[in-house]
Order: C-alpha cells, then sequence, then structure tokens
C-alpha cells in the first residue's frame, strides 16, 4: 500500500513537473516570437532611414518624416513626473497604514486601493478629461488647455498609486517587528522608528514596487491617450499637447500602412529596448545591495 501510494506521488509530481515546463517553455517562445517581430522588422527600417532620422524631432508621415525623439521625451517626463507623485503618496500612504492607522481602517482603505487596481485603464482616462483636465484648463494652466504632460502624469500616478502601496506594505510588514520595538526602546518616536529604521530595512521590497510602478507608467496607453493631447511635437511645457511612445503606437497602429506601420514597429523596439534596460538595471542594484 506504501508503495502504491509512493509511486502514485511520484508519477504526480512528473506528471507537475512537466506541466511546469511546458509552461515555463511557452512564456520563453511567446517572448522570443515577440522580440523576433520586434527586431525583423523594427532594426532593418532604422538602418533604412537612418539612426539621425529616426531619433529626430520631426514625426510627419505625409513627408516619411519618422523622427521620435519628442515622444521619447515626453514618455520620459510624464513616466518620472507620474512616478514622482506616485511612489511618495503611495509610500507615505503604506507607512501610514502600517503604523499610524487603525486596524479596521488598515483592512478597509487596504481593500479600497486593491479596488483602484481593478479598474480598466479607460476609466482612469474618462476620469483625468472630465475631471483633472478641466480643473488644470481652468484654475492652472496658463494657456488655457488642460491636456498634456501634467494630466497624463497625475492619471498614471493614481493608477500606480495600487502598486506602490501594496507592495511596500508587505514590505514593510516583512521586517521583524524587533527592529521597530528596538528603536523604540532606545528612545527613538514613531516617526524615528519607522522612517529611519523601518523603511531602510524594507528598502529591497520598496525598490521593486517602484520599478514595477515605472513599468505600468511607460507602457500605460489608453488613458494617457485620452488627456496628454497627441501632438509629436517636442516637450516645452507640462500643460502642451504632446505624444509617448505607447500612445503613437496606439494611435496609428490600425489606419497606418507601409513605411509608416514598420516606423510604429521600429517605435515598439525603442520601447522594449526601455523595458529592458529598467529590467536590467533593477536587477544589477539589487545585486548590489546583496553584496
Amino acid at each position: 500500500m506504501i508503495n502504491k501510494t509512493y509511486s502514485f506521488i511520484k508519477a504526480r509530481d512528473s506528471v507537475m513537473r512537466g506541466v511546469f515546463l511546458c509552461c515555463a517553455a511557452f512564456s520563453l517562445f511567446a517572448l522570443g516570437c515577440i522580440c523576433l517581430f520586434l527586431f525583423s522588422e523594427g532594426i532593418p527600417f532604422i538602418q533604412r532611414i537612418g539612426a539621425a532620422n529616426f531619433f529626430g524631432t520631426k514625426w510627419h508621415i505625409h513627408d516619411e518624416a519618422y523622427g521620435v525623439l519628442s515622444m521619447i521625451v515626453a514618455s520620459f517626463y510624464v513616466t518620472a513626473l507620474s512616478t514622482i507623485i506616485g511612489v511618495s503618496a503611495g509610500l507615505l500612504m503604506a507607512v501610514s497604514l502600517y503604523k499610524f492607522c487603525h486596524v479596521k481602517a488598515v483592512s478597509l482603505i487596504r481593500h479600497l486601493v486593491q479596488l483602484l487596481a481593478g479598474i480598466p485603464s479607460v476609466i482612469y482616462g474618462l476620469f483625468g478629461m472630465i475631471v483633472i483636465v478641466p480643473f488644470l484648463r481652468d484654475n492652472i494652466a496658463p494657456n488655457g488647455v488642460g491636456y498634456g504632460i501634467l494630466a497624463a502624469s497625475l492619471v498614471l500616478a493614481v493608477m500606480i498609486l495600487p502598486t506602490i502601496v501594496s507592495v511596500s506594505l508587505d514590505a514593510l510588514n516583512a521586517v521583524p517587528k524587533s527592529y521597530y520595538e528596538g528603536a523604540i526602546a532606545l528612545g527613538a518616536t514613531d516617526e524615528q522608528s519607522v522612517f529611519k529604521i523601518m523603511l531602510p530595512a524594507a528598502k529591497s521590497g520598496i525598490l521593486a514596487a517602484v520599478v514595477l510602478s515605472i513599468g505600468r507608467a511607460i507602457g500605460e496607453t489608453m488613458a494617457v491617450i485620452m488627456v496628454i493631447g497627441g501632438s509629436p511635437v517636442m516637450p516645452r511645457s507640462l500643460f502642451q499637447s504632446v505624444r509617448t511612445l505607447t500612445a503613437n503606437i496606439a494611435m496609428g497602429a490600425t489606419e497606418l500602412t507601409g513605411d509608416a506601420q514598420t516606423a510604429l514597429v521600429a517605435t515598439g523596439v525603442v520601447l522594449f529596448a526601455f523595458t529592458l534596460l529598467l529590467n536590467i538595471g533593477f536587477s544589477l542594484l539589487k545585486r548590489e545591495q546583496k553584496t
């Protein structure tokens, strides 16, 4: 009986190992297909028109000008500003939930934050169009136009908030309570114990939250399209209508053909390279922290 049970468990483990191996192989295959498509189409196009032209500032398909520099800069501005706003607010919220809120309030707020993560991006974009853009236009924007980098950054900051709060709070909860208790025993206040002891101890998890948020911000499309304006020009102001890399791909994906469509694939290569560099940088940073 024992031998039969052992044989069954061993066979089951072998089957599950094969299933997991197939899933991993499929993931690698899908990634390989995406990379093959992007680089086989995008790199030859960049070589054909020249890197200087492709990384130029003018995007005008009727003149066969496919410069994406303005979109790279716009993507950087939107991602950086939304990350600064979202990380600042999310980290403070995580700290508040960790130590300064009632237990029942923590449970309620955490459920509400998780609910934010499930809202479709188009709803965020609609909120930005109806609430944020008119507010900026009527109260802050000097040119009377609410669409632009600031509107997109505010919308993205709200969208990345659940990731920052949830992952940062989990990182803080993973730190041994003895760190906090030891700081209190040495005479530190609650604020000093949290900000000078607990936060540095949880920096690895918090950094992971930041990287995940940057990836979400740089890859978001629909909500950004709805509030950023869409003009392929070099950003000069927070209230100027501009276009990001993802918005450029989405706006022309169903309409453009020929070289213009291939230019969108080349734009995807740039976006893929940014994401890859971000992940490599995060891996190197974690390796330095371990050493």
